[in-house]
């Protein structure tokens, strides 16, 4: 046995294994040690994982070409093999393939980056990790209302940029337009409503307007791209059971839930101030008591 272990590793082949194995044992050992240590130093979430994927990056990149060095000798008379079965191994990972090169484009093509909120495969989650092969979402909506997480962790094959569209709600244009409808009786001041609502949306999302009209400046000078107005705006149109309000606003894209919450807060406090002058409107139908009937049951004689 002791004969057979000592001829083994007098193989200079296999001496060149075991050389590859401990190196990249060790390899490991300190990009662990550096990504460990590194992630208690740096306090920035956002830093603390770009640096962790970047020593990641570089200890695979240094582990292949440690092993390619390691082996260089047996490259030359090894490369025939490896040309014939490219070919069948290209065949059987085609999926993997895909999805590296997915990762290759989604690192420079700017289609979205950790942090950001996009739509994967019908999936809609922010994105929190993205690896070579797939990317981490942390998934918004399903059964929850609104645009909040609801706790499941998605992972999507990074094959899917080149398979289906990717939507993202935050990469050069961090907010959106959204929308509000409110009802109000015919009979209320339309003109105390219209103000009301405008001065609602200024106050709440002034900041958000603001903040708009310099990334969509960046966006016209950027893409072909008309100018768009990005300030609230009020709408009314008159139908057969009210007055139909339309709010339109930007929002920053993680705040749409919490800043309606807030409009409708506004909008029905300072309904309550204008002593019914304005009022919300509703199909809601109330019974009121009937008057009492005097009903008197007479005998009938013969």
């Amino acid at each position: 046995m002791e004969d057979f272990i000592t001829k083994s590793f007098s193989d200079p082949t296999v001496q060149k294994i075991v050389i590859a194995i401990i190196g990249i044992i060790v390899i490991n050992v300190v990009v662990r040690v550096l990504k460990r240590y590194l992630g208690r130093q740096i306090k920035d979430t956002n830093s603390r994982y770009r640096i962790r994927k970047f020593i990641s990056f570089i200890g695979y990149f240094i582990a292949i070409l440690f092993v390619l060095t390691t082996f260089r000798s047996h490259l030359k008379d090894v490369h025939i093999a490896v040309g014939i079965a490219g070919a069948g191994i290209a065949f059987s990972l085609q999926e993997v393939i895909v999805s590296l090169a997915g990762w290759i484009t989604i690192s420079f093509g700017n289609f979205y980056k950790t942090g950001d909120r996009v739509q994967l495969g019908g999936i809609k989650g922010d994105v929190i990790d993205i690896a070579m092969l797939r990317t981490t979402l942390m998934e918004i909506g399903d059964w929850i209302g609104g645009d909040q997480y609801n706790g499941r962790i998605v992972r999507i094959a990074n094959s899917f940029v080149f398979k289906e569209p990717v939507f993202n709600y935050s990469t050069d244009f961090p907010f959106l337009w959204d929308e509000i409808t409110v009802p109000v009786k015919h009979v209320s001041d339309f003109r105390l409503a219209k103000d009301i609502f405008q001065r609602i949306l200024n106050e709440i999302t002034g900041d958000f307007t603001n903040n708009a009209q310099n990334a969509w400046k960046e966006m016209v000078s950027k893409y072909l791209i008309e100018a768009e107005s990005v300030e609230p705006a009020v709408i009314m149109i008159i139908n057969d059971n009210w007055l139909e309000f339309t709010l339109r606003y930007v929002v920053d894209f993680k705040k749409r839930r919490f800043t309606k919450d807030k409009i409708f807060t506004r909008i029905l406090e300072e309904f309550e101030k204008t002593d019914g002058r304005v009022a919300i409107a509703s199909t809601t139908f109330q019974l009121t008591d009937a008057p009492a009937f005097d009903v008197r049951i007479t005998k009938e004689t013969k």
